[in-house]
């Protein structure tokens, strides 16, 4: 095989590097991976320690921000300000002199629900889920999305665990039900009104429950396994073309950055696991980084 057919091959085919432990953070419950370009760093948290955790890839600097509620993610906006996706707020804050701008109160109604996971799509939307924070077995949860103009749209219900979204296209995309292991395609209008649902992908109890995810720019989602040690690659047919194995049970969330955006950075949990299970994976609750061949879609910056 010459080089060009080496390099057509490898072009079609994904490839990545074994998973490498670049903090060693012991998060109880890693969440909300989020690259901020300006700032080479990997923004991430832990839900139950209610902290964020940066790591900065160039210089190496870590640092741990407390907040005083449980933290399902963070969206940038622009230099040190920041949205946090709190337990029932979202926070428009300066994480540099703490100083809060903006505060939404979310389902004051549900005071026993809490904000999980959430990302901004390609038009600067920001949108998040909500579940029961208990983990009862109630479909509680809903699907949210905050525009531009901070009007804020209910745009699905009767979730047990939010996960996700991964975004197709501007009216298209991907969200997930942990609970039911199934990653639901969604299709909406103009008008943030669902028009088509359906069911994606649905997982094996063998394949643990999809967590976070992330999409390439060849339209890939890459799916973390919570309970399967893995993420897996889909394309959009539905069709499994990669797995990439990690040394931790609980795989929780990933997103693309680095300069070239070819690095894969992603959480993972020590929750629920026994000594037996620590034991055997010993990096669980690291931020993991992966090099790939593919390059990622990096989320945008909240548009307001």
């Amino acid at each position: 095989m010459n080089k060009i057919q080496k390099w057509c091959q490898n072009k079609l085919k994904i490839l990545t590097s074994e998973p490498k432990a670049i903090w060693k953070a012991k998060t109880i419950l890693g969440e909300g991976t989020l690259w901020v370009p300006p700032q080479n760093s990997i923004y991430f948290v832990d839900i139950k320690k209610k902290n964020i955790l940066t790591f900065n890839i160039k210089t190496k600097k870590k640092k741990i921000i407390k907040v005083n509620k449980e933290i399902g993610f963070l969206s940038h906006i622009k230099k040190n300000i920041f949205i946090l996706g709190l337990k029932s707020e979202l926070r428009f804050v300066n994480l540099k002199n703490k100083k809060i701008i903006k505060s939404i109160q979310i389902e004051k109604s549900k005071p026993l629900n809490r904000i999980n996971d959430g990302k901004t799509d390609s038009q600067g939307r920001l949108w998040f889920g909500t579940m029961d924070n208990s983990k009862r077995k109630i479909k509680n949860g809903s699907l949210y999305c905050l525009d531009k103009k901070l009007i804020l749209h209910k745009v699905d219900t009767n979730y047990y665990i939010t996960n996700g979204p991964a975004f197709i296209n501007k009216y298209t995309f991907l969200h997930t039900d942990s609970r039911r292991k199934i990653i639901f395609k969604i299709k909406i209008n103009k008008n943030f009104k669902i028009v088509k649902k359906t069911k994606f992908i649905k997982f094996s109890k063998k394949d643990g429950s999809p967590d976070g995810m992330t999409i390439d720019n060849k339209k890939n989602i890459w799916v973390c396994h919570f309970g399967g040690g893995c993420i897996t690659v889909y394309n959009l047919k539905g069709t499994r073309i990669h797995k990439i194995k990690l040394p931790a049970k609980n795989i929780t969330n990933c997103t693309f950055g680095g300069i070239n955006k070819d690095e894969l950075f992603v959480t993972s949990a020590l929750k629920g696991m026994k000594k037996k299970e620590i034991k055997k994976f010993s990096l669980s609750g690291s931020l993991f980084k992966i090099k790939t061949n593919s390059k990622g879609i990096v989320s945008k910056s909240f548009k307001i």
